[in-house]
């Protein structure tokens, strides 16, 4: 929770948790990944209806961007749905909704924000190609004239929510720079492969485009101009993931505290052990720094402060490594119980441990801070 909330983000912070806690718990999880039923529909349009889907989007077209604080706003939500490891489209709708609000034309904009809002639509961003900078620079895909308009060809990789998506934010290389398309994810051409996913609630996919071809309409913003457009679109996303790691690694902390209480060995609680009460407080202290540093970099993509996008790649780089480094040692003293199915312990594992790698590792990142630097 950023110290600096105003009293409007306090109680959307209270509004979210009881949503959760309510309609997406994290047993929710557990009977969808047993029954195969996966994503629930009803649960994402409900989730607009409180205004997951409105943040960016200006009043014209249902938003609600100007009545508060966008980034910063998303981020108390996402922390929260990361408490429940949550299964939803949120991060890549808010990064395709912002990119509609900024550089889409006004036919673009009445077309794809009102159903956007309403939760009746969903959009994911197609970027990343392979090497050690995947999920932070776009690689995968090239854009060229072709016709009466472009044709895009290659492969964006780890897509997030592609499977859910009816329109593809593309983000690809053509000769002048980086150019941006909306396309519908059912256009000739576009292949989605799912890919079989640690984290159990995420749907994670490969998307293909065999020469796509494409109308000048479906262009979104300037040709060969999409390069500070992508750099904001990262930033939101990093963000928001970084806000949703820092969520599931705290509720992972907490009911391992109360099991710390609750569990005895030798007649004691287990917490009341020297070195067991070590390890947990440098685990809340690593939190702390990871709260603190999502909760700056927030405000600076707010903001548009000069260092956003270094304090973006430093939150990355705390809450990946931190936090599967904390939800491994709650496993652990969870003792065996916390090796079975039944536990929750293993969905926020493997939440924390998908997280690290989603939107670029944390290696990728010190790289990434490295030029920023100019070293």
């Amino acid at each position: 929770m950023d110290i600096f909330a105003n009293d409007d983000q306090k109680m959307l912070q209270d509004m979210s948790r009881r949503f959760v806690e309510e309609r997406v718990p994290i047993g929710a999880l557990r009977k969808s990944v047993e029954s195969g039923s996966g994503f629930d529909p009803a649960v994402w349009k409900a989730g607009a209806e409180l205004g997951w889907t409105a943040l960016f989007v200006p009043e014209e077209f249902g938003g609600i961007a100007e009545m508060g604080e966008g980034v910063r706003d998303a981020a108390i939500i996402a922390e929260e749905l990361g408490r429940a490891v949550y299964t939803g489209p949120f991060v890549p709708v808010c990064v395709v909704a912002s990119a509609v609000a900024a550089q889409g034309s006004a036919a673009q904009k009445q077309d794809f924000l009102p159903g956007l809002v309403a939760g009746e639509r969903i959009g994911a961003w197609c970027f990343a190609g392979p090497g050690q900078m995947c999920g932070i620079e776009a690689s995968g895909l090239t854009a060229r004239r072709g016709g009466q308009g472009w044709i895009v060809s290659g492969e964006a990789l780890y897509v997030d929510e592609a499977e859910l998506a009816d329109t593809l934010l593309v983000t690809a290389r053509e000769a002048d720079g980086l150019s941006q398309f909306l396309i519908p994810a059912a256009t000739p051409g576009v292949t989605i492969e799912a890919l079989d996913c640690l984290d159990l609630g995420r749907r994670i996919a490969t998307v293909r485009f065999d020469a796509v071809s494409l109308g000048d309409s479906a262009l979104l913003g300037e040709a060969g101009g999409a390069a500070a457009a992508f750099e904001a679109q990262l930033q939101l996303a990093l963000v928001l993931h970084c806000a949703e790691t820092v969520g599931t690694a705290a509720r992972a902390l907490e009911f391992t505290l109360e099991w710390l209480h609750e569990r005895l060995a030798f007649g004691r609680p287990i917490g009341s052990f020297q070195a067991v009460k070590h390890r947990m407080a440098e685990h809340a202290v690593q939190l702390e720094g990871a709260k603190a540093i999502t909760a700056h970099a927030a405000r600076a993509v707010h903001g548009g402060a000069a260092d956003a996008a270094a304090a973006v790649s430093i939150a990355q780089s705390q809450c990946g490594r931190y936090a599967v480094e904390l939800i491994r040692d709650c496993l652990q003293f969870h003792g065996g119980i916390g090796m079975t199915w039944e536990h929750d312990i293993h969905f926020y594992l493997r939440r924390a441990v998908s997280n690290e790698a989603l939107w670029g590792a944390p290696e990728a990142h010190h790289e990434r801070l490295c030029q920023l630097a100019g070293l």
